[in-house]
This record gives structure tokens, sequence and C-alpha cells, in this order.
């Protein structure tokens, strides 16, 4: 089976082989997935991880370093799926963290994943976790967010703190968000022309990551993602660059607004943050903790974006989602 694939210039197409299964979504897309842990029919709790940016279905970090014995423990069964432009899965144009949730609800229905199911949404997965608490709360067990890329535009952010946040980033991502939401017809050509600095995701620059982030790096070198040549197989534009239109553009609702979706304790929602996140601000989420005070906030000391590659750390994560009611 094969796939067009759409160049960056958008005019011409190549094709390159399906490897993984797919499932065919009501609008006709084809979505890409994987899964992990338990069989799903010995599965107690099931997940659905969501990849952040310039990432796949094959960087579900929180499966594969979840510990065996965690997983037989806690009856786990986790699924990845290549979001919409990236790797094996069919763009979506007109995406939108709503779209995104029907995709995963559709995802999660076809997988006869039950009524419920957990989700781990990190970094530019955030707005499709942050959608699902707001589009389909009665579908969850449990949420975690991991380092969540936040949108300075969300509309209940006080003009200070989005300020404060919006300068800790290099120079070159300000330029790259304010065209992410001001001018989004142009953000393909600010990715990939050569006179000045574009944004650092889409130009893989590692310089401006904090040093534990770059510690990790080094350690893991090309073990961290070596189908790293996959995730663009389709071209930057439906995957990097549609993330950056949807991550920063103007949402249909604010997160900041959200209510606790589990008032008789049945599940809870957590937020886990590194200190030293050069990508996404701590000072962010912290507004957000206090925000949300029904959401239950983890900041790691000395740690950065790359935070689960600590020792035991997703062990932690996971466990801590699914074994926590919302105390």
């Amino acid at each position: 089976m094969w796939l067009p694939r759409w160049s960056t210039d958008h005019s011409t197409a190549y094709k390159a082989p399906i490897t993984a299964p797919r499932i065919k979504l009501r609008d006709g897309r084809n979505l890409a997935y994987k899964e992990h842990g338990l069989p799903r029919e010995k599965a107690r709790r099931k997940i659905v991880f969501i990849h952040g940016s310039d990432s796949c279905r094959l960087d579900a970090v929180y499966a594969t370093l979840l510990s065996p014995d965690l997983v037989e423990e806690l009856g786990v069964y986790m699924v990845s799926f290549d979001r919409p432009g990236y790797c094996e899965s069919d763009p979506h144009p007109n995406r939108t963290p709503k779209s995104l949730v029907l995709d995963i609800e559709e995802l999660a229905d076809q997988l006869s994943l039950g009524s419920k199911f957990y989700v781990i949404g990190y970094s530019m997965g955030g707005q499709a976790t942050w959608g699902c608490l707001k589009y389909i709360p009665h579908r969850l067990a449990g949420v975690t967010l991991v380092v969540p890329v936040v949108n300075y535009w969300w509309r209940n952010l006080p003009l200070n703190v989005s300020t404060e946040g919006f300068n800790l980033q290099p120079r070159r991502d300000q330029w790259a968000v304010r065209v992410a939401h001001y001018a989004p017809w142009l953000i393909y050509w600010w990715n990939t022309q050569n006179w000045f600095p574009g944004s650092s995701v889409a130009n893989r620059d590692h310089s401006i990551l904090s040093k534990p982030d770059k510690d990790i790096i080094l350690k893991l070198g090309s073990s961290r993602k070596p189908h790293i040549a996959e995730v663009r197989q389709q071209g930057i534009h439906e995957s990097i660059n549609r993330d950056m239109i949807v991550g920063f553009g103007s949402w249909e609702f604010d997160p900041l607004e959200l209510e606790n979706p589990f008032l008789n304790k049945e599940g809870s929602v957590h937020l886990w943050q590194g200190n030293e996140d050069m990508l996404v601000p701590v000072t962010m989420q912290r507004y957000i903790a206090h925000k949300l005070p029904w959401l239950h906030y983890h900041e790691v000391s000395g740690s950065g974006h790359f935070l689960h590659f600590g020792k035991g750390m997703v062990d932690d994560i996971v466990k801590t989602l699914l074994t926590t009611d919302a105390n």
C-alpha cells in the first residue's frame, strides 16, 4: 500500500510505503497508530498518547520507557498515533484543537477502548490534550499534560504573564510565533528561507536548549529518534508549520476557563514541567496551575523539555496518573 506524499513546495507528490496500521476517519483521512503494552482485551487501563512537534507515533516514550513490571501491575495498554500531517497520517489543512480531539475519540472508538480512557499529551500535543478536557470530558478517565506548549494569546492570560513568558524565548522563536499568529500564510516561507533564522524547532537547532536537555541529546545521540527521517516525510508545512498555526492561533476556547472534569473524584488532571525548560517557560505553567487549582502541578527541578528521559520519570508520571484520585 502506498500513500501520496506532498513535497514542501506543495506542487509535486512522491510516494512512501505505509508500514503502520491505520484507521479511516469519518472525513476520509487515514490516521496511523501503534499499540504498546498489554493486549487491549487484557488491559485494565487504556491510554492514548499524543506526541509533540517534529515527532510521531514512534516517539511514545511513555510506553517504551515504562517499566514492564508497572505495565503488568497496572494493566496498561497504550496507543500512540501520528498527528495529521506527520509520518503516515494524512494531513488536515483545516486542523483545530477540536478536530484533533475528534480524531482521538474516533481512534478510541474504532479500537474499542471503552467508554473512558486516559490521555497523556506531550509538548505541542498539549493543544489536543486541553481540547480533550474541553470537548470530551465525559470520555476521560484521567489526563496528564507534560511540558504543554502555551498559547500566548489565550484571552485570560494576563498581559504581564504572557509578555514575561514570550520574552524568555530566543528572539528567533519570538518572531516565528508572531508570524504563526498574525500572518499564518507566511509561516512556510518564514521557516524555509535562509536570510535569517526561522523557528528553532523547524530548523532542529538544539543550541537554544537548556543544559539538561543538551546533556540528554548528547547522551542518547541518534538512539533518541532513529526514525527522524520519517517524521517529516510529507513535508514541513502540514506538520511543523501547522502545529504552530494551530498552537499559536485563535482558539475556540481558553484552557484557563476549564472546569474540573472529575468533580466526583473519579479521575485527576496533572501537569508536569521542568524548571529549566527553554522551549516552554515555567512561569506560564505556574500561572496556569494557580488559575486551575483542581489541576495537580508537578515541577521537576533541574529538568528541561525532555524531562521524561530522567531516571524513573516515565514510571512516576504514568503511575501518578493511574493511581491518583481528584483530591
